[in-house]
């Protein structure tokens, strides 16, 4: 039986959906893991989106189909990216995921895997508590979180500047979005998928 693997974005500038890309081919590496990727609705005028240059950035991902709440149920494990905004996930994320009140009634996500990972401006931006704080949400739907152990040696690293939490794979983009993911941060990205991954499968069997 596959492990319906669903990873569900949102990005402006694209350092998330580069996140999410590795996540994706982490999860793919498990055998019997059926992975889609998803991106939450945009929000944001278009004019805006113009304005700020993430029309042209959104260009790179505007293959990737929208997602909608109810085809989560479809999931065994759910992994979120949302960029960081004042500590705390996206508006585009909120909106998405406050949509998600009929499967809470229903129970749609109980005992499902739940990870979540980021992106923050500076190397202290609020990694962490977007990552714990969005937690929350996914505790209430009945999920059972996942993070990235410390068996990932990467998280360790102390000789550059990178993002990577026991909490979920992070990035640092720069306060002008310049820094794209390191190959460490992209690394970690590809762990946690494929922990995910082969946490729900090992779920799914019993």
């Amino acid at each position: 039986m596959a492990t319906k693997v669903q990873v569900v974005f949102y990005s402006m500038y694209g350092h998330i959906y580069r996140m999410a890309e590795a996540v994706a081919a982490g999860a793919r590496e498990v055998a019997g893991a059926e992975v889609t990727l998803w991106q939450v609705p945009e929000l944001v005028p278009d004019e805006i989106l113009e304005k700020s240059g993430a029309k042209a950035a959104r260009a790179a991902f505007a293959h990737v189909p929208v997602a909608r709440p109810e085809q989560l149920a479809d999931a065994d494990a759910i992994l979120f990216g949302t960029p960081t905004r004042f500590g705390n996930m996206c508006a585009q994320m909120r909106n998405f995921l406050d949509q998600t009140g009929g499967l809470w009634m229903s129970g749609g996500l109980i005992g499902k895997v739940g990870s979540v990972f980021t992106s923050t401006a500076s190397q202290h931006g609020g990694q962490e508590t977007t990552i714990t704080s969005f937690h929350s949400t996914l505790l209430h739907h009945g999920m059972i979180i996942v993070g990235v152990p410390y068996s990932e040696q990467r998280l360790l690293a102390m000789n550059e500047l990178t993002g990577g939490t026991p909490y979920g794979a992070s990035t640092i983009t720069a306060g002008d979005g310049s820094r794209q993911p390191s190959e460490n941060e992209l690394a970690i990205a590809r762990f946690q998928g494929r922990h995910v991954a082969e946490i729900a499968g090992r779920l799914q069997a019993g």
